[in-house]
């Protein structure tokens, strides 16, 4: 890579790639870095580059046009991300026919990528209780693929994993949120609950997990399938995480019946397709159900931090709907029964 002399940049500076130019308002030497990895690739053409929406991670993206092409451009730091999971998993799921973004030139080194753009129509964006049933059958069927995929190389999903996501919760939202104080009863509570959720996700079969499956991270495309995007994070875990994402979104709720309807539905393909063995409908939901207090319990954790560490504070929205989710579902199992009345009791929001 070229050598840039930082120190000469201004603290307003117009970074100049080809032909084209971009300003900032203070000094961004990764961005800088970015444009001259661009040059080195495409070559001395002239191209746009404007940021796009990014998520809760550290990565940022930028949409790239030049006068023949279209791609993603991401700065990903080595340093706190997992791009050779992202290369890893990207491979995986293509060669399953999923339409992921391709990885047109990449350094790991760096942390740079031009990728293929899937366009900017997020399923989120579109979804209505009229279009919910079609746009889900369609996620539903790319699930079945992805769990079908290989996923010996991916980390397992284990039980230090999984109380470790649980804790953010305690720690993050109770605690430095809410300023609340636990007592040794409380304390003993949520130890107790914390097992009793990991135990139900460990039991469950292990399947490819992409992690984060909802309507932020699944693009409308022309096809069979929604575009998949940030599953660099995918794991070797339980085989409702995904479902549960899904249809308990965060960011977007449906009413039960709808839910219960396409959670069978899912339940009954997977048995039909030996991705699982034969289970009743009881056990799966109790699966499905208990899995969703896991998970909600983490994103919410997650939601507090990035308000507190990162300053980001529009995550903080979710919280009431995914609290709702953990309170509904921990009412109907005796081992989170307590956790429900704990909510009820002092979270107040």
């Amino acid at each position: 890579m070229a050598a840039v002399h930082l120190a000469e940049v201004a603290v307003e500076v117009a970074v100049a790639a080809g032909n084209s130019s971009i300003k900032y308002m203070k000094t961004d030497d990764r961005l800088i870095l970015l444009n001259e990895w661009i040059v080195e690739n495409l070559g001395d053409i002239e191209y746009s580059l404007t940021p796009i929406s990014g998520d809760a991670s550290f990565r940022r993206y930028f949409r790239l046009v030049t006068p023949q092409a279209r791609y993603i451009a991401v700065d990903s730091p080595p340093e706190k991300e997992s791009n050779d999971a992202f290369v890893n998993v990207t491979h995986l799921l293509g060669a399953e026919g999923l339409p992921v973004p391709h990885i047109y030139y990449s350094s790991l080194d760096f942390g740079f990528f031009l990728l293929s753009d899937l366009g900017d129509k997020l399923l989120l964006n579109v979804l209505t209780i009229e279009n919910v049933d079609n746009f889900y059958h369609q996620a539903l069927d790319a699930l079945l693929l992805i769990q079908q995929t290989e996923a010996t190389s991916l980390p397992a999903y284990n039980e230090s994993l999984l109380l470790q996501e649980m804790e953010l919760f305690r720690e993050w939202f109770l605690i430095k949120h809410l300023n609340l104080s636990l007592n040794e009863h409380d304390t003993s509570m949520f130890d107790n609950t914390f097992n009793a959720l990991m135990r139900n996700a460990t039991e469950q079969p292990q399947v490819f997990v992409h992690r984060d499956y909802h309507a932020r991270n699944l693009m409308v495309i022309e096809g069979k399938y929604p575009g998949i995007i940030d599953y660099q994070d995918a794991v070797l875990g339980p085989v409702t995480y995904d479902l549960v994402s899904l249809l308990r979104d965060c960011y977007i709720s449906w009413p039960n019946k709808i839910v219960h309807e396409l959670t069978l539905g899912f339940h009954k393909k997977l048995v039909e397709n030996r991705i699982i063995p034969e289970v009743n409908d009881m056990t799966f939901s109790r699966w499905f159900d208990l899995m969703g207090i896991q998970r909600h319990l983490k994103a919410i954790g997650i939601f507090s931090r990035l308000n507190i560490r990162d300053n980001k504070p529009n995550y903080l929205e979710a919280i009431p709907r995914t609290l709702t989710y953990i309170k509904s579902a921990a009412a109907h199992y005796p081992e989170t029964k307590c956790l429900a009345e704990f909510i009820n009791n002092n979270v107040k929001i």
